[in-house]
């Protein structure tokens, strides 16, 4: 319903994640959603001697006047050029067989998403190793495909996942949709008040306002509260 309301409504043709994430959360873990049959998995994500933190750039983002959905219509492209209904199914080998007959941005937005779907599998592994660090390249990674391959990100969100790399934060990326919003940040324990200040003194000397600052607890999702 949440999803459709979406669709129908706001005029963001979204997927799932969000939602599922609110009702299916749980407690010092992470899901990964397989989005096509909605089957899921819970990873352990206990934080002993991290922490996350949420770092609002306080840009607004309109999903539905921004590219979001341009994004989308990229990727059914490059999906029917290969003969598959989603990139689910794609892999790089695949993608550059048909670079030549597909445009340079169809290009770029699929490789994106190819190169995130395994990135969430790598991720997966490393949680259940406890690969704190493994997992935060990982995040500077997808930052990265975001900002130069799919085109989400903007300058401050850019800016603020510099600073995090300056102040060797072990993973920042864009959360959310993109086009403004908020970096996460995964984090030592020991460098988080230097962080705080380095980013909140920062980002207000190059754009005149503070960014917003927000603790993250993994906690389980919507339920009846007795």
């Amino acid at each position: 319903i949440g999803q459709s309301t979406e669709h129908n409504y706001c005029g963001v043709n979204c997927g799932i994640m969000d939602q599922f994430a609110s009702v299916f959360g749980k407690k010092d873990c992470l899901i990964r959603l397989d989005c096509r049959s909605l089957e899921f998995e819970y990873f352990p994500f206990k934080l002993d001697g991290y922490r996350l933190v949420l770092v609002d750039s306080v840009v607004k983002h309109e999903l539905v006047d921004s590219p979001y959905n341009k994004r989308r219509q990229s990727c059914e492209n490059v999906a029917r050029r290969l003969g598959i209904d989603t990139l689910r199914d794609a892999d790089m080998e695949m993608l550059d067989a048909v670079k030549a007959d597909i445009s340079a941005e169809d290009y770029m937005r699929a490789k994106f998403v190819i190169e995130e779907k395994e990135r969430v599998l790598d991720v997966c592994e490393a949680l259940n190793r406890g690969d704190i660090e493994t997992v935060g390249k990982l995040m500077y990674a997808t930052h990265h495909g975001l900002s130069k391959d799919y085109e989400v990100s903007c300058e401050e969100l850019d800016y603020l996942n510099d600073i995090a790399k300056e102040c060797r934060v072990t993973g920042s990326r864009i959360m959310g949709g993109g086009f403004g919003g908020c970096t996460i940040n995964l984090m030592a324990d020991g460098i988080y008040d230097n962080f705080i200040a380095t980013v909140t003194e920062k980002f207000n000397a190059r754009y005149g306002h503070q960014p917003k600052i927000y603790d993250v607890v993994i906690s389980d999702g919507a339920r009846r509260v007795e």
